[in-house]
């Protein structure tokens, strides 16, 4: 890790670009330095579809939806631009879902609110049956969860334990695909 005066003690690369070493908890917020925090995300992993799924799934499972926005940004950069919509749609539920968790209620709906409107706008093209997208993503069935959370989340629902309104991050893991148990 390298500091500088300049950079006022910020984390750089060899390159110098900024790159945070602190630790982080299972939502990603920021633990101080030194604290043991939960394994980050490598950057820039290449994986086929079905391997985002599942890992991506495993997270949301977990109860780290940081984490899984992580695989599906990997994923919106590595893979073909006519996906790409699909990808950020899923980058958004993460990130909604994990602010939800954190107790922002109204950063949480809309980020909820705009993965679904990407998803359900056509940015998971049709696979097979009706709402459902390429590799078997439910589109139809994580649009409605998205809504049906973002809906509850500002009304002052959940238990997460991270303050009023705060959901519980693994119990409202959405199911990605039809097929997931």
């Amino acid at each position: 890790m390298n500091r500088t005066t300049h950079d006022r003690g910020r984390d750089r690369d060899e390159e110098g670009r900024a790159r945070s070493a602190r630790p982080r908890d299972g939502l990603g917020r920021p633990l101080p330095y030194g604290a043991e925090g939960v394994p980050r995300q490598p950057e820039g992993v290449v994986r086929d579809p079905g391997a985002t799924l599942r890992e991506a799934q495993r997270l949301f499972d977990a109860g780290m939806p940081f984490h899984a926005h992580e695989v599906f940004e990997d994923a919106w950069k590595s893979g073909p631009e006519a996906e790409r919509d699909l990808w950020q749609g899923l980058a958004q539920l993460a990130v909604g879902l994990t602010h939800a968790a954190r107790g922002n209620a109204a950063g949480g709906a809309r980020l909820l609110r705009r993965g679904a409107d990407r998803l359900a706008a056509g940015g998971a093209p049709t696979g097979g049956s009706p709402g459902t997208g390429p590799y078997g993503i439910d589109v139809g069935g994580l649009v409605s969860w998205a809504r049906e959370l973002a809906a509850r989340t500002e009304g002052g629902e959940g238990d997460g334990g991270a303050g009023p309104g705060a959901v519980d991050a693994a119990a409202e893991a959405p199911r990605l695909r039809r097929d997931a148990a």
